[in-house]
C-alpha cells in the first residue's frame, strides 16, 4: 500500500559471501555459503531474504516473501481501521462577550461534545486586554461552570500569546 521502494534484498541481490541462514518453520541451517542457501531456498520454492545486513555474518531467512508482504499491509491495514482521528472544533470568544452570545456559543459547544468531538475555547484579547490576561480566564472559567455537566476539562486555561485556551473533552464513560 505505501508508495516506498522496498529496500528489502531478496535471491541474487544478496552480495555477502556467507550467510547465517534460517528457515521459515525456524530451522537454523548455521552459516553457510549464499550459493548454498540460495540451492536450499530454491528447493523447497522459497525466497531468500535477507534480515540483518549489519550483523556478522548477515542474517537470511528462507520464505515465501510475497506471503510476508502480503500479510504486512494487513497487518498494517488493521492497524489504520483501529485508529481514532479527533475533531477539535473552536470556538471564538472575547473578553466583552455579552452573556446571551455565551449561552449561544456553550449550545453549540455542548453539541459537539455529544457527537464525542473535543472543544477548545479561545478568548482573543485586544489591545490593552493582554497586559490584564486574568479577564479572558474569568470568561473561560464562566463558560466551563456551564460545560462541567458533560465534559472534563483536558487543559486549565492557558496563556497563549494574544488568547487564553481551554480544552474540553467529553467525559469519559
Amino acid at each position: 500500500m505505501s508508495k516506498e521502494k522496498d529496500e528489502t534484498l531478496l535471491n541474487e541481490q544478496i552480495v555477502a559471501r556467507e550467510v547465517r541462514c534460517v528457515g521459515d518453520d525456524g530451522t537454523q541451517y548455521g552459516i553457510i555459503s549464499k550459493n548454498e542457501a540460495q540451492k536450499i531456498a530454491d528447493g523447497l520454492g522459497l525466497d531468500l531474504v535477507l534480515i540483518a545486513a549489519n550483523a556478522n555474518p548477515p542474517v537470511c531467512k528462507i520464505m515465501d516473501y510475497g506471503k510476508f508482504k502480503y500479510q504486512q499491509n494487513k497487518k498494517l491495514r488493521e492497524a489504520k481501521k483501529k485508529q481514532r482521528i479527533i475533531d477539535i472544533k473552536e470556538i471564538k470568544l472575547s473578553v466583552k462577550i455579552a452573556q446571551n452570545d455565551i449561552n449561544y456559543k456553550v449550545k453549540q459547544a455542548r453539541d459537539f461534545i455529544q457527537s464525542g468531538k473535543h472543544v477548545r475555547f479561545r478568548v482573543f484579547l485586544k489591545g490593552r486586554e493582554v497586559a490584564n490576561p486574568e479577564s479572558g480566564v474569568e470568561v473561560l472559567e464562566n463558560v466551563w461552570k456551564m460545560m462541567e455537566d458533560i465534559g472534563e476539562r483536558d487543559k486549565e486555561p492557558s496563556f497563549e500569546s494574544r488568547y487564553v485556551n481551554m480544552l474540553v473533552v467529553p467525559k469519559k464513560s
